[in-house]
């Protein structure tokens, strides 16, 4: 005989939680699997788990706003005859017009450009309002070559070579038929409202001496003036970078898995790829053990939210940081003013991540045109400028705490961690130790 004690409340599993039972229940009611965009949404170690070690006696902070504090960076010296100069090592990640509206493909053009900064295409070609309100525009050379063509190379600032995303490292994006408008069918040489997949790997090289010959090639189009980088998803970070700086890349740019998508599944985004903090000490290394830290330059993108995680992925040895959906956000997606109209879509502002169906109110990840209407560019433009602002003047303000004239002069010594993982991953000593897993100390 059974004995319920009404003292104790009913206990759910840990592992089959709500989520968990909903998914299978789903799953089973429908026979497919759950495609959405974002990056993951599981906790893994991240910025927040590492401090800064600001100056005291034993270092020299600078004052304020009196002393200065360099935020420009030069990126693609290595081999380009025409490096990109920025104000700010905060840039915009390449998000596609087709995943985009085109009004918030501008509105990042026009952001990027009045904080003297640059934007990147994504997949499915250059638009013309893209191109003309950037002042520097990276152009995405993709698996899918959708858009692709040499006068598109020729008109970018840089070409960014796309191995890999940090949501789907191995795997290619989708946009469903319902995003596919004239004008991206045009642009993409696809049939209007056919479902799409991207391709997950390049059709003409399948390893790094192809790699090698393909940069060559894209020199060659561009006449050596174009800085070349090369994209990966967060993996096998030191062995990619090692092998992207030998194919002859000026930049590489390493994205972990909280950097968003458009579409793909579920089960990619939460099950493969490394967090962010895990993948920058390996790329590092890489390039210190190749003689070529600072040369090549490191872009890191995936979860950047604040100047705190640019300084703190600074300090770790990038150059410079990418953010996507922390820009779609201050240009005014998940915004809790179309609470209502998302309530409808069955989700809520700040959860909302099925940006693939294109029924976004906010007008952004659409391309239903009396969507795309409510997002005015050159006011989301300014937006995404002021956000850009506050995140350098932030970074600014802690690298000045710590003594250094320039973000680049931060480094993991002013890092402790406050997790044990976030130590081993970040290769800093746990907070109150000068111990860090695997390194020894005490």
């Amino acid at each position: 005989m059974s004995y319920h004690n009404p003292y104790t409340p009913p206990r759910k599993s840990a592992t089959f939680d709500d989520h968990t039972l909903a998914e299978i229940r789903r799953a089973a009611a429908t026979g497919i699997y759950d495609i959405r965009g974002a990056g993951t949404k599981r906790k893994v170690p991240h910025f927040d788990d590492l401090l800064f070690l600001g100056a005291s006696i034993s270092r020299y902070p600078l004052e304020g706003y009196r002393e200065k504090c360099d935020t420009s960076v030069v990126l693609g010296s290595r081999f380009a005859k025409k490096p990109i100069m920025l104000k700010t090592p905060i840039t915009i990640a390449g998000m596609s017009f087709g995943a985009l509206s085109g009004n918030a493909k501008e509105a990042l053009g026009r952001g990027a450009t009045i904080a003297g900064t640059s934007t990147t295409t994504g997949d499915g070609g250059m638009t013309d309002e893209e191109r003309g309100h950037s002042q520097t525009l990276v152009y995405q050379y993709l698996p899918s070559r959708y858009g692709m063509n040499p006068r598109d190379l020729r008109r970018a600032d840089a070409i960014e070579v796309v191995v890999g995303q940090g949501a789907k490292p191995g795997g290619g994006g989708m946009l469903l038929g319902q995003k596919i408008s004239d004008r991206v069918a045009n642009m993409r040489n696809l049939p209007k409202g056919i479902d799409q997949r991207s391709a997950c790997r390049h059709p003409d090289w399948t390893g790094p001496d192809d790699l090698e010959i393909k940069i060559m090639e894209l020199r060659e189009i561009t006449d050596w003036e174009k800085p070349i980088y090369v994209k990966v998803g967060g993996a096998r970070p030191y062995y990619d970078t090692a092998l992207a700086v030998k194919a002859g890349a000026d930049v590489v740019v390493l994205d972990g898995m909280q950097g968003g998508t458009a579409a793909t599944q579920d089960v990619f985004i939460e099950n493969v790829g490394m967090p962010t903090l895990a993948c920058i000490r390996p790329a590092v290394q890489a390039l210190q053990d190749l003689g070529m830290h600072r040369k090549v330059q490191l872009i890191i993108s995936g979860g950047i939210r604040s100047g705190a995680d640019v300084a703190k992925a600074l300090a770790l040895g990038a150059d410079a940081v990418a953010i996507g959906t922390a820009a779609l956000v201050a240009i005014g997606d998940n915004d809790p003013r179309w609470e209502a109209e998302y309530q409808k879509l069955g989700t809520t502002a700040g959860a909302y991540d099925d940006w693939h169906e294109g029924k976004d109110p906010a007008g952004i990840t659409t391309q239903d045109p009396e969507l795309a209407k409510r997002l005015d560019p050159v006011a989301a433009g300014r937006r995404l400028a002021n956000y850009l602002k506050v995140m350098t003047l932030e970074a600014q303000t802690i690298a000045r705490a710590c003594g250094k004239n320039h973000l680049h002069n931060l480094e993991p010594e002013d890092l402790v961690a406050l997790t044990i993982e976030a130590s081993a991953m970040a290769q800093v000593p746990l907070a109150g130790t000068n111990w860090i897993p695997g390194k020894g100390g005490f």
